[in-house]
């Protein structure tokens, strides 16, 4: 398996698994996590994901480029670029997704990080695109980062100055990229730690409150205003007051 997979306590633990291949993803990786993402979303034991990825050097370095591009055998019109199909909200996944970077993170890596809640990393990592060294346009990535709120000039330095311009993990840190950093022996110890605490909690909440946020960004303020209450109004059983339902005084007949 190129993508290892457990359950326990409500927790999904996903690892990607080819750390011979600094974890880049071939077309059997990409299928891989399509189908865990759809489990994520479809089995109700599953309150919250963690993903992270296994060896020393690399969280994922992007596509393999040894065994190239699977998908140009397609019409042009056709081809759909398949790392799309790498993060969790491509599957409308709206349970948390908790994702612990270490190492290197290049290029594609950044279709699991630019759709996971939360993004830890350790002191070790390093944020980085090689596109514009193999003379390729880099859109997706970058675009998503500009949706994760990183700054458009980081994004743009990050984008155009290729694996020269590295990210550290303190300056992910600073632009918001993480939300924290720690030593390398803790990052997913901490990670877990954060997983636990969110399944915890009513699910139906926080999967209403992912997707109420996620959905928010391609939606005019005031049409997000009212999607939210909307969804307040179905995921709260006292329908979004926070207080016990009060009874009415009219006498149902």
């Amino acid at each position: 398996m190129t993508v290892l997979f457990d359950v326990a306590g409500h927790i999904a633990t996903i690892t990607l698994n080819r750390p011979d291949k600094l974890n880049s993803f071939n077309e059997r990786m990409t299928r891989e996590i399509a189908e865990i993402w759809q489990r994520v979303r479809d089995d109700d034991e599953i309150r919250v994901a963690v993903l992270r990825a296994a060896g020393d050097r690399a969280f994922c370095t992007g596509v393999d480029v040894v065994e190239g591009p699977w998908w140009t055998d397609q019409n042009l019109w056709n081809q759909e670029d398949p790392g799309v199909l790498l993060g969790p909200k491509q599957h409308r996944v709206w349970k948390p997704v908790i994702t612990a970077v270490h190492g290197m993170a290049a290029g594609g890596a950044m279709y699991f990080v630019n759709e996971s809640d939360i993004v830890i990393c350790s002191e070790d990592a390093t944020f980085f695109d090689p596109h514009a060294n193999s003379g390729l346009v880099s859109a997706l990535e970058p675009v998503g980062m500009l949706r994760r709120g990183v700054p458009l000039g980081d994004v743009l330095r990050w984008a155009l100055l290729g694996s020269e311009e590295r990210i550290t993990a303190a300056t992910a840190l600073r632009l918001g990229l993480v939300t924290e950093v720690f030593p390398r022996e803790e990052l997913w110890s901490a990670a877990d730690a954060l997983a636990e605490e969110i399944a915890s909690r009513r699910p139906e909440a926080i999967q209403g409150t992912v997707r109420a946020i996620w959905e928010s960004l391609d939606q005019p303020p005031s049409v997000s205003q009212r999607h939210g209450m909307a969804y307040t109004h179905l995921g709260n059983p006292d329908h979004g007051t926070g207080l016990p339902a009060a009874r009415s005084k009219r006498r149902l007949r």
